[in-house]
Order: structure tokens, then sequence, then C-alpha cells
């Protein structure tokens, strides 16, 4: 019988193959998909989150774990679909107008979907309209927004602006971040939270959506 915690393990130091390999065996030994998620790939993710945090590794290990990560979820999508397994929550995320940085973005999406949330990424230089429209088609819970330049934060409050303007601040919970970004920011153009980093995003978007 495969040991879930092996699963975490190989994740953990970015092992693709190997944690294809386990989820393989895991199913075969008749563990449920869902059961590998929870209790393999989401730990292991989030061990790597808390890792991060503490600078114990940098982004290249977070990089390689994810990918380890997706190579197990790739095999497991397709059950989780065929038993209509909700996801915890829907995320809308972009890098924000006139911005083309992605990869603190990148990390968060992937510390994200590690948390198990579905994640929309809208990618870079989204414009407000865009989220809006993301959100509509999506339904989604929560939108994270990123911005990596001073001359682009103001894209956030210019997005909050827009989601009022549409009626749709209320349905939606707005979470921000990037390497300008502070918390009194985030007060101040009226974001629901603010996170320094991709571990602290996935804990954030869990509270929003508790």
């Amino acid at each position: 019988m495969v040991d879930l915690r092996e699963i975490a393990d190989a994740l953990k130091a970015g092992n693709a193959k190997k944690v294809k390999e386990l989820v393989q065996a895991a199913l075969d030994d008749g563990i449920e998909a869902v059961d590998i998620v929870n209790k393999a790939l989401i730990v292991g993710m989030g061990e790597i989150g808390v890792l991060f945090k503490n600078n114990e590794v940098y982004v290249p290990e977070v990089l390689i774990a994810a990918r380890a990560m997706h190579a197990g979820l790739n095999i497991l999508k397709p059950l989780l679909a065929e038993k209509d397994v909700k996801p915890i929550g829907r995320i809308v995320i972009g890098t924000v107008r006139g911005d083309l940085h992605d990869i603190g973005k990148n990390l968060v999406a992937m510390m994200l979907e590690g948390a198990g949330f579905e994640v929309i990424d809208l990618g870079i230089d989204v414009a407000p309209e865009k989220f809006i429209e993301a959100v509509k088609n999506t339904n989604a819970d929560i939108v994270a927004m990123s911005a990596l330049l001073t001359t682009t934060m103001p894209g956030m409050k210019d997005t909050i602006e827009a989601f009022k303007a549409a009626g749709l601040r209320d349905s939606v919970k707005i979470m921000v971040g990037g390497a300008p970004v502070t918390q009194s920011f985030a007060e101040e153009i009226g974001a629901d939270g603010y996170a320094p980093d991709a571990a602290s995003a996935s804990d954030l978007a869990k509270e929003l959506i508790a």
C-alpha cells in the first residue's frame, strides 16, 4: 500500500516522475483521488509554503515542487471531475493593467492550487473590465491582484472602483500583493486583504472564504 506521506515528500523534493508513479500506484491500491489530493498533494505543497515563508527554500524549489504537484494533479483531475469533487473556492488572479511581471503571480497561483482552489489565471496587464468579466463568467469567490511596480499600483484601486461601479463589489473578496504593495495601501484602496508572499496568500484566501 502506498504511503501518502511518501507522495508529499516526493512533491517537496520536486520529483515529478516519482509523484506521478506514486499517485498512480495509490489509485491502483484503491485510495480515493480526493484523499490523494487532500492528504498528499495539499500537505506537501503546504509544507513547501511554510519553508518558503521561513526562507528555508526559495523560488526555484517552489516552482519545481509545483511542477511535481501538477504531475500528480493531471492524473487525478479527470477522476475528481467524474465524482464532481468541488474545489474549496474559485479565484481569479492577474497582474494589473500596465504591469508585465508574472513570477510572483505565478507562485501565488501555484500555492492557491496547491491549497485546493480552482484558479483562473488572467495573466499580465489585466484591465479592470477583464477581471469583472472573469468574475461574471466563473462566479469566482475571490479576485487576487498583483502589482510589481509603484507606477501600476493605482491599477488595483481602479479595479476595485470598477467592481463597485458594476455593482459586484459585495459579491467578491479582493486580495492584493506584490513587492511595493503594503497592508496600509490595501486598506486605503478598500481591498479585503493583503499578503506579503505566496504562502501567506494561500492562508489569506482560506480565511476570506471561511
